[in-house]
C-alpha cells in the first residue's frame, strides 16, 4: 500500500470506486455493444459466420496477450501513463472499427481494441491495492464487481437501440465517444498511485525472468485459475445467448434483457455481499460459500435440463444463483493472487488477466461454437469450467495465507 495514499485522493472513496469500475467496463462494454449487431454487421460486410466470430476471438486474444504487459509496464513507469495511453489507444482502435468497409479491416481494429481495452481492468486492480488496505481493498474490489456487472447489461440494449435507430456504425462511434471521456476522465482525476520506491526498473530479460518465476509457481496458477475459469460458467451463456435464447427458450430479441438483468443481478448481488462480509467472516469461507452456491447451482441445472423442456421460468434462476456465488468469491480470490507478488502488483494482476483472457477467447472461439445447440451441453460444460476452479482452490488453500 502507497504510504501516501490519504493524501493522493481527496474526493469520496466511492469517486475512486466509480472511476477505477468505469475503466474495469471498456472491456466487456466493447464485447457485448456490437453482438446485437452480429447479423447487421455479416450482411453489410459480407462476411461468413466464421470470420464474424474471428471479430470475437481476435478482441479476446488481443486482449489476453498484451494483459501480459500492462501491469508490468505500470509497475515500471506508473499507473497513470499506461491508463491514459490505453484510453487512447482505445479510441483510436473504435474510430478504426466505425470506418471499416471490409471483415478484415473489422477483425484488425478490434484486435487492436483488446489490446488496448484491457489497460482498464490490469492496472485498476493494482491501484485497488496501491490505496487500500487487505479488508478495506475487498470492499472496493467488491464495489468495483457491482458496477462492472452493470456493463453486459446495458451494453446489449445500446448497442442494440443504436444498431437498429442508426445502423452498425454508431456502434463504434459510441465506443469512440466512451474511450474519449474515460481519457479525459483519468487524466483529470486520476493521481499516480505506485509509490516511487516501488518503481521496477524496465528490462524485458528482468520482465521475462520474473513472469517466468510467477506463472511457474503452482500457488499463484491455481489461484489464478480459481478466479478466472468459473466466470467462464456464466460468460458461455452470454456469448450463446442469441441461440440459447431465441432457438431454445423461444424469446423474441426483445426479450432478451430479461436474460441480462437476472445474470447481472446476480453479479451485483453476489459482490455486494462480499463486500458486506469483507472483515466479518474468514476469506477462506466466503471463498467456500461461493463454490457452494455455484456446485449447488450447476447440479440442478444440468438435472433439470436433463427432465424438462428448457424453460426461461427456471433456467433464468439458476443462472442468478450460479452469477451471485462467483461474484460472493472472486473479489477475495482476486485479493489473494495480487499479494503473491506484493513488489509486482501489476504484473501479478497482468497475468491473472492474461490467464482469465486466455479462458474467455476459447470458450468463445472453440467450446460456444460446439455446445450452444443443446442445453444440456451448455449446462455440463458450464458445471465443468466451474469444476476446474473450484478443484483449483481444493488445492491450494491449505498453501495460502489468508
Amino acid at each position: 500500500m502507497n504510504p501516501d495514499a490519504s493524501r493522493l485522493w481527496r474526493a469520496p472513496r466511492w469517486a475512486l470506486s466509480v472511476l477505477l469500475a468505469c475503466l474495469g467496463m471498456v472491456g466487456p462494454f466493447s464485447i457485448d455493444t456490437f453482438l446485437p449487431a452480429f447479423t447487421g454487421i455479416a450482411q453489410a460486410l459480407d462476411a461468413t459466420p466464421v470470420q464474424m466470430q474471428q471479430t470475437l476471438s481476435s478482441y479476446l486474444f488481443g486482449f489476453a496477450i498484451m494483459n501480459l504487459f500492462h501491469g508490468a509496464l505500470s509497475d515500471s513507469f506508473g499507473r497513470r501513463p499506461v491508463v491514459l495511453w490505453g484510453m487512447a489507444l482505445f479510441t483510436l482502435a473504435s474510430l478504426g472499427c466505425a470506418v471499416s468497409t471490409t471483415i478484415g479491416q473489422l477483425v484488425f481494429w478490434r484486435t487492436v481494441q483488446g489490446v488496448s481495452a484491457g489497460a482498464g481492468i490490469v492496472v485498476s486492480r493494482a491501484i485497488i491495492r496501491d490505496m487500500f488496505a487487505p479488508s478495506e481493498a475487498q470492499r472496493v474490489m467488491s464495489q468495483i464487481t457491482i458496477f462492472f456487472g452493470v456493463a453486459p447489461a446495458i451494453a446489449p440494449m445500446v448497442g442494440g437501440f443504436l444498431f437498429v435507430h442508426v445502423g452498425w456504425h454508431s456502434i463504434f462511434w459510441f465506443l469512440v465517444l466512451v474511450g474519449a471521456a474515460l481519457f479525459l476522465l483519468n487524466w483529470r482525476m486520476l493521481p499516480e498511485t505506485l509509490h516511487s520506491t516501488l518503481k521496477q526498473p524496465f528490462h524485458i530479460g528482468a520482465l521475462m525472468r520474473e513472469y517466468w518465476r510467477l506463472s511457474s509457481s503452482p500457488r499463484f496458477m491455481l489461484l489464478a485459475l480459481a478466479s478466472g475459469v468459473p466466470f467462464n460458467g456464466l460468460f458461455m451463456y452470454v456469448l450463446a445467448a442469441p441461440v440459447f435464447l431465441g432457438d431454445h427458450l423461444k424469446m423474441p430479441p426483445e426479450h432478451f434483457f430479461i436474460f441480462f438483468l437476472f445474470s447481472i443481478g446476480g453479479i451485483m448481488g453476489g459482490a455486494f455481499m462480499s463486500g458486506r462480509l469483507a472483515g466479518k467472516i474468514k476469506p477462506r469461507h466466503q471463498i467456500r460459500h461461493g463454490f457452494l452456491i455455484m456446485t449447488v447451482t450447476s447440479v440442478v441445472n444440468i438435472t433439470l435440463n436433463l427432465l424438462l423442456t428448457p424453460s426461461g421460468w427456471w433456467a433464468f434462476p439458476l443462472i442468478f444463483g450460479f452469477a451471485f456465488g462467483w461474484a460472493l468469491m472472486v473479489p477475495v480470490v482476486t485479493l489473494l493472487v495480487l499479494d503473491q507478488a506484493p513488489d509486482r502488483r501489476g504484473m501479478a494482476s497482468s497475468l491473472q488477466a492474461c490467464v482469465g483472457s486466455l479462458a474467455n477467447g476459447l470458450v468463445a472461439g472453440a467450446l460456444v461454437p460446439l455446445v450452444m445447440h443443446s442445453t444440456i451441453a451448455l449446462a455440463l460444460t458450464s458445471a465443468g469450467l466451474m469444476l476446474i476452479g473450484l478443484v483449483s482452490w481444493v488445492w491450494v488453500k491449505k498453501a495460502v495465507a489468508y
